[in-house]
């Protein structure tokens, strides 16, 4: 059902993963999985482009698809009346930001994250202000309610961006932590944004909770934003939701329908695979949970430096490899002397620093050369 991710078939892809970098090197960065599409989203794809059903984007059947998704896999019911359909989760956090706060307000975010959080805040006018996850000894993330507490206590702090389930850190976030943080953000006053892209991702062992499903009076003073494109692997196709989480919340939305239209093809993708290509999303799961195992093997055996926690959401993997060696950014010598790209850690912050992002949404043969060609930057 996945495809066998053969290599000479991936080269012939021509995605940023797949152009970025000259043929000997191996993609193991940008989050896209290497996987063939589930069966309906091609058909529901090829049916448009037959049909010439290329126009400016509509909503069509997407919140009626997603609420009964999420009310089959994440014991959600959202109102499909406040769902709304949106070219990327990125714009739309950054539409709903300028909308919603003025020019050089703070929107606190808590890294290491997701690295366009920094720049996008940014670009948006606003600032970054930072409540960092707290990380046990044995490479184990939490949230900081202290830390959240300060952050949104400073002067012209107007939001939180949170990130549920984790990236990088893989973490899904249990029903009294998000009750913690909505107890913060009603205290303080503040909107709270929640990227939940990752959701249908959530691996054995873990139970993502959305957090428009609490009984908590900060719902109405959120937005939580999801897509299709992660977990089955169609973020070419630009098309997201942001779910209001009250009606003042949707006139929001409703104003910057121009500035949020989707990608037609992605709406209609999405709807295939939130419908129709569940059997497809259990085939994905099973494999990426074998994979993590996977590569905490290959880690002990090539790289046992690597300090590695099997993420309990997405296709992702941190990787602590600070005691390598290899400086602030060991991914800039797995490129240069293994010949893979990894995500600078970087980017996800200073927290990030020593470690690297490894995609592991492949096929086992590929995780162990990507680990193969890891050790070859050993100094």
């Amino acid at each position: 059902m996945l495809g066998r991710c053969s290599l000479d078939a991936l080269r012939k892809r021509q995605s940023e993963k797949w152009r970025t970098y000259p043929p000997d090197v191996l993609p193991a960065f940008v989050a896209e999985m290497d996987f063939d599409l589930a069966a309906p989203i091609t058909e529901a794809v090829v049916a448009a482009l037959a049909a010439g059903d290329c126009g400016y984007g509509h909503a069509g059947e997407l919140g009626e698809a997603f609420a009964d998704f999420a009310a089959k896999r994440l014991r959600w019911s959202p109102d499909p009346s406040l769902i709304f359909a949106i070219p990327d989760v990125l714009t739309g956090v950054t539409e709903v930001i300028q909308a919603l706060t003025p020019p050089g307000a703070g929107v606190v975010i808590s890294p290491p994250v997701y690295q366009p959080f920094f720049y996008r805040i940014r670009l948006a006018g606003r600032r970054v202000v930072e409540a960092p996850l707290l990380r046990g000894d044995d490479g184990r993330y939490d949230l900081d309610p202290d830390a959240l507490d300060r952050a949104l206590a400073a002067d012209g702090v107007a939001v939180y961006l949170l990130c549920s389930p984790h990236n990088p850190v893989g973490r899904v976030w249990s029903r009294e932590q998000l009750a913690t943080v909505a107890d913060i953000c009603q205290r303080r006053g503040t909107i709270l944004l929640v990227d939940e892209i990752h959701a249908p991702l959530v691996l054995a062992g873990a139970h993502h909770v959305p957090f428009g499903s609490l009984d908590h009076e900060m719902t109405t003073r959120s937005v939580i934003f999801s897509s299709a494109s992660k977990a089955w692997n169609i973020p070419g196709l630009k098309c997201g939701l942001a779910i209001a989480g009250s009606a003042d919340y949707a006139a929001v939305l409703a104003e910057r329908r121009e500035t949020l239209s989707p990608g037609q093809l992605g709406v209609l993708g999405s709807v295939a695979a939130f419908a129709d290509s569940l059997p497809w999303l259990d085939a994905v799961l099973a494999q990426l949970d074998q994979n993590r195992e996977l590569l905490a093997r290959l880690l002990g055996e090539h790289l046992p430096g690597v300090a590695y926690r099997p993420p309990e959401a997405s296709f992702l993997a941190w990787l602590d490899c600070r005691a390598l060696g290899l400086g602030d950014d060991p991914a800039a010598a797995f490129l240069d002397r293994g010949r893979v790209a990894l995500n600078a850690g970087p980017g996800f912050g200073t927290q990030g620093n020593g470690y690297a992002r490894l995609n592991i949404g492949t096929s086992p043969e590929l995780i162990a050369d990507a680990v193969r060609r890891m050790a070859l930057a050993l100094p």
